[in-house]
């Protein structure tokens, strides 16, 4: 008989051809910075409800994400796929504070922002801080992809990691965010059409009361990262510009429903989809660092197609996404933080910017970087956002209170990703005890060192911002 296998090249190939084919050719073009950086249409209208709905929603849907959870799922039981799925509150947590921004601070936008509450070098370490992110999301995403055709380091693996990179690159260059919001309705249609599939094949296993029972509630079962995950939902959102960037091309009460749709339907996708995990757990078949392959090959080639469908349109989704976050963020806001226009090679401009990040951003990947790290490492280094964004009410222009909460939480995640954080810091005995004592810790750190400036005098009051 035929191994799921022999059939992987015919199907992964085949769809990913025909994939790529079929998103040039639907995307729009974009024509000028509006449609590019912003997602106008060809009369300057933003994008709809519905559109900027399933966008927020798909482009959240990462693929290492949806393979974490289900990682976490075998590891924990439900408990771990919960506690991943709580990262998802981060999008309606994050579409209330940027209404509050929008409404009672004239904000348009995060670096402008910024310069106006805390200065151009907050806005500058804020920047570098997003490109880190989005430098991280281009691997850790296409290495997921490359996992259905290939063991990691392998010459498969890698071959289909780029390929997938150049056809995702193709129509995003096209469109900019215009094809990416258009693109991503699709994708989360076909999304979760496939999950649908997949779930049907593994629920019946089992039965819904043994998956969502399995596992347990305590500190060293997966309930401390759950606790981590509430923590980072804090300052999380912040530095993701495929997020933030949709919070400011529509009205802002279309925005926040957008926002809390797509942030509950995404906490549910990401919860259903953690019980490939638990389903792994239950079969006992190892995870070997991605469940969901491994649930897939032993679902047969029609399962592990499946399998491979949903990985790359969310994939797809985010990886778009992210390249024109990049072109945004390298091409339009840098040179407004050097006090200079885009001006007219600004699309220009952007359009190198993705097709270096697309080559660069794979190194990691080649190199066999940890997925999982690309969220939980990044998200303690950006703690120090939460009080910049949601104390910023009591601040006219401080410097300092950026500073002194940002760095702090920077300081603290290299410290961890270095393994110089005291074992003392640990809260229980779980694996994530020290993640979780270092986020509770560091943003309590974070909070004083914001506060601090305030409490001397320095920078009270509320301001207007810049509109740059």
């Amino acid at each position: 008989m035929t191994s799921p296998i022999d059939f992987q090249g015919v199907f992964f190939w085949g769809f990913l051809v025909l994939f790529g084919i079929v998103m040039v050719l639907v995307s729009p073009s974009a024509k000028d910075e509006g449609g590019f950086f912003r997602g106008t249409d060809a009369t300057g209208r933003p994008a709809s409800a519905w559109a900027l709905t399933m966008s927020i929603f798909i482009s959240w849907i990462f693929a290492k994400s949806v393979t974490n959870a289900a990682n976490l799922g075998a590891a924990y039981g439900i408990v771990g796929g919960l506690a991943y799925a709580t990262y998802w509150l981060s999008i309606p947590f994050a579409g209330w504070v940027i209404y509050r921004l929008r409404t009672r601070e004239g904000a348009t936008g995060l670096v402008p922002f910024l310069v106006g509450k805390y200065g151009r070098l907050a806005a500058l370490a804020f920047s570098a801080a997003i490109l880190v992110r989005l430098y991280n999301e281009v691997w850790s995403n296409t290495a997921v992809v490359g996992g259905y055709y290939g063991d990691a380091g392998s010459v498969a693996f890698i071959a289909a990691a780029l390929l997938f990179t150049a056809v995702v690159l193709l129509y995003s260059l096209k469109g900019g965010l215009r094809s990416s919001i258009f693109t991503d309705v699709i994708q989360a249609v076909v999304f979760v059409l496939f999950l649908a599939l997949v779930l049907v094949w593994i629920v019946p296993t089992h039965g819904p009361a043994a998956l969502l029972s399995e596992g347990r509630f305590a500190l060293d079962a997966g309930a401390d990262l759950l606790l981590v995950a509430l923590l980072q939902v804090l300052s999380y959102p912040f530095h993701d510009p495929v997020l933030t960037d949709r919070g400011f091309i529509t009205r802002e009460k279309t925005m926040l429903r957008a926002f809390v749709v797509a942030g509950v339907l995404g906490f549910f996708a990401i919860l259903a989809f953690s019980l490939v995990g638990v389903h792994a757990r239950l079969e006992g078949i190892a995870a070997a660092g991605n469940a969901p392959a491994q649930v897939a090959r032993a679902m047969g080639v029609a399962g592990f197609f499946a399998m491979s469908v949903v990985m790359i349109s969310s994939a797809a989704s985010t990886l778009d996404s992210t390249f024109t976050s990049l072109s945004k963020s390298v091409a339009h806001e840098l040179p407004l933080l050097a006090g200079r226009t885009p001006g007219e090679r600004a699309i220009r401009n952007g359009v190198l910017t993705m097709i270096a990040f697309a080559l660069l951003g794979n190194l990691p990947m080649i190199a066999g970087a940890d997925i999982l790290k690309a969220t939980t490492l990044s998200g303690t280094m950006v703690i120090g956002l939460a009080p910049v964004f949601l104390l910023s009410r009591w601040v006219d222009h401080s410097p300092a209170a950026f500073h002194l909460s940002f760095w702090t939480g920077m300081t603290l995640g290299v410290l961890l990703a270095a393994g110089a954080i005291p074992a003392s810091w640990a809260i229980g005995s779980g694996k994530y005890g020290l993640l979780l004592g270092t986020n509770l810790y560091g943003l309590a750190l974070c909070t004083a060192g914001f506060l601090l400036p305030l409490a001397l005098g320095q920078g009270r009051g509320t301001a207007t911002v810049s509109r740059a």
